[in-house]
């Protein structure tokens, strides 16, 4: 049987999820990692993609950024751009999608913005 852990995801607004759980899947910049009980402990930043749950229910996420930080089998993930992918309709992914992309398009973005807003059209194209 597996061990779980303490997850909390926070918003500015609410709390989003407070669970034990069993594996926590997050895009960060060093790239995609899962989190399990007694990982090492870590702090990192999200870049655009999907948060994955596996606790008392599975609960997938979209996130565009934000911190996470594991210590003492207590995880804690804080963004104001975080929505669970269940509320996102196509409408809503195409609008979003479509923003992006005129952002993408012009010629002040450093590198930095251009990857990040590159991840972000590529997740929500793979959740469309």
């Amino acid at each position: 049987m597996s061990e779980n852990f303490n997850t909390e995801i926070i918003s500015p607004e609410k709390v989003l999820l407070r669970d034990k759980t069993e594996s926590v899947t997050i895009p960060s910049f060093e790239g995609e990692m899962t989190i399990l009980a007694n990982h090492i402990s870590l702090i990192t930043f999200l870049r655009p993609g999907i948060i994955e749950i596996n606790g008392s229910k599975k609960v997938k996420y979209f996130i565009e950024d934000g911190t996470v930080e594991f210590s003492n089998n207590n995880l804690v993930i804080l963004s104001s751009t975080i929505i669970e992918t269940i509320n996102l309709t196509k409408d809503k992914i195409d609008k979003i999608i479509e923003e992006s992309k005129s952002f993408l398009n012009r010629d002040t973005l450093d590198d930095k913005k251009r990857y990040i807003l590159s991840h972000k059209i590529d997740c929500l194209q793979r959740i469309n």
